[in-house]
């Protein structure tokens, strides 16, 4: 599944403290149209792969804001590559 975004570039919102570059990342993968994976127990959340990283996203229902909630490496988290393990796909 991906994130539909409207043309104009999203505006993307840090709740934490993440890295400037991260967000340039996610900016250009929302534009770009990067593969996502909806969050099955959270309506709008979303994980957008990059790269190296995995962004946690809510996306607002009108498409126009991204909240970025989360970050992490996608080979060198442990607890990714449990989930990975654990949950083969369909």
């Amino acid at each position: 599944m991906m994130i539909s975004v409207p043309k104009q570039p999203p505006l993307v919102e840090d709740l934490r403290n993440h890295s400037e570059e991260q967000i340039a990342e996610l900016r250009q993968l929302l534009a770009a149209g990067a593969p996502s994976r909806p969050d099955p127990r959270r309506p709008g959340f979303y994980e957008v792969e990059g790269l190296s990283s995995t962004y946690y996203v809510f996306k607002y229902p009108t498409g126009t804001k991204v909240l970025l909630l989360g970050v992490w490496g996608r080979e060198s988290d442990p607890a990714a590559s449990l989930v990975v393990c654990t949950c083969p796909a369909a």
